[in-house]
C-alpha cells in the first residue's frame, strides 16, 4: 500500500493493521530527503523502497534528472529493493534507473494515459520495449512495475 503524504512517524496504526492482513507499506522517498529521513523511510517501509525520480507531481516526463542518480546512490544499502518512479515513461528512462542501481522501474502514468485513450497495442508494445531495455540495462530480472 502506499500512502504518498503519510510520513513514516504517523503511520503506526496503518502499519500495524498492514502487517495484519500482510500487505507491505511502502513509504516514498524524494530527491530532496535527508540522509537522517532516508535511513528513517528505509527502516519503515516494506516489500520495496519507492525513490521519487524528482520532486513534484507524477507524470510522464522527458527526462530523468541527475538527482535521481545521486538519490539512489545515497541509500544505504540492504536487502531491500529499490524502485524509482514518477515520471518514466520511455524506454530509455527504465534502463537509465536501472543503470544508476534500482532494482525496478515504476510505471504509472503513461500506462494510465494510454488506456484512458483506448490505445491497447500500444501500451503493449511500451511494456515489451522496456522490459527489453532494462534487461539489455544489464539486470534481466529487474522487473518494470505498472
Amino acid at each position: 500500500m502506499i500512502v504518498p503524504d503519510l510520513p513514516p512517524e504517523e503511520a503506526g496504526p496503518l502499519k500495524e493493521a498492514c502487517r495484519g492482513k500482510g500487505v507491505d507499506l511502502i513509504f516514498l522517498a524524494a530527491p530532496n530527503t535527508p540522509a537522517k529521513r532516508l535511513k528513517l523511510i528505509q527502516e519503515q517501509t516494506s516489500g520495496f523502497l519507492y525513490l521519487v525520480a524528482r520532486t513534484g507531481v507524477t507524470g510522464a516526463r522527458s527526462d530523468i534528472i541527475d538527482g535521481t542518480r545521486r538519490l539512489i546512490e545515497r541509500v544505504p544499502t540492504s536487502d531491500m529493493p529499490k524502485a524509482v518512479g514518477f515520471g518514466i515513461s520511455t524506454p530509455e528512462q527504465a534502463a537509465e534507473v536501472i543503470r544508476a542501481g534500482a532494482d525496478a522501474a515504476i510505471v504509472g502514468s503513461v500506462c494510465v494515459d494510454l488506456i484512458a485513450r483506448g490505445e491497447m497495442e500500444r501500451l503493449e508494445q511500451l511494456i515489451r520495449d522496456m522490459k527489453a531495455a532494462v534487461k539489455m540495462a544489464g539486470k534481466s530480472k529487474a522487473p518494470i512495475i505498472h
